[in-house]
């Protein structure tokens, strides 16, 4: 069970306004490295309600890297990898924008996310909100903070797998009958459902 979770946070509504991100490498089933970064965005505006949600100022990344200066690193993690996030539309959305933003290639990795695939195994939950399975699951959580939801993403994940004894993501994605999405160079495609 192998794969690489994520989660960015962004200084306003714009996609490649990252300004945050998380990033979490499991290996056999077990979380054996994690990362975050604070990033510049391109754009120094924060928009109060994206302030208000995770708590990150304009004064918290002036002097930080701009995002095509981490993407040596985080590229590493991703390249040829499966890799999880939870509302990955999202997630998966705003690494493309920063990409294009400085003209940096797409790398190749397919993705799931923890929304579709708790959606399936936990149908009866009240939602599948990130908080809500963090609490079911007794996983420590300080929302909207990227390497706190990086690691509950992962953690959920590995829950996910061990509930119905898949040995990986792909057998996951097989049992719950999810084509993953793809990334690569020059596109991506979002996960499907298929019968």
């Amino acid at each position: 069970m192998n794969f690489t979770a994520i989660d960015f946070e962004t200084a306003n509504g714009k996609r490649n306004s990252a300004c945050s991100l998380g990033l979490v490498k499991v290996e056999n089933g077990v979380i054996v490295d994690s990362r975050e970064w604070l990033i510049s965005p391109p754009e120094m505006y924060f928009h109060p309600i994206n302030v208000s949600i995770h708590g990150i100022t304009e004064d918290d990344v002036s002097n930080q890297p701009s995002f095509n200066y981490i993407w040596d690193e985080v590229e590493d993690y991703l390249q040829n990898s499966m890799v999880i996030a939870h509302n990955a539309s999202f997630d998966v959305s705003v690494l493309r924008a920063c990409l294009d933003t400085y003209g940096i290639p797409n790398p190749d990795f397919d993705y799931m996310c923890t929304v579709q695939i708790s959606k399936y195994l936990w149908p009866s939950m009240p939602n599948h909100k990130l908080n809500t399975l963090a609490h079911l699951f007794d996983i420590p959580l300080k929302h909207h903070d990227a390497l706190e939801d990086t690691l509950a993403c992962a953690k959920i994940a590995i829950r996910a797998c061990e509930s119905i004894s898949a040995k990986n993501m792909n057998d996951l994605a097989n049992e719950i009958k999810i084509k993953p999405g793809k990334v690569y160079n020059g596109g991506y495609q979002s996960p499907k459902k298929y019968k």
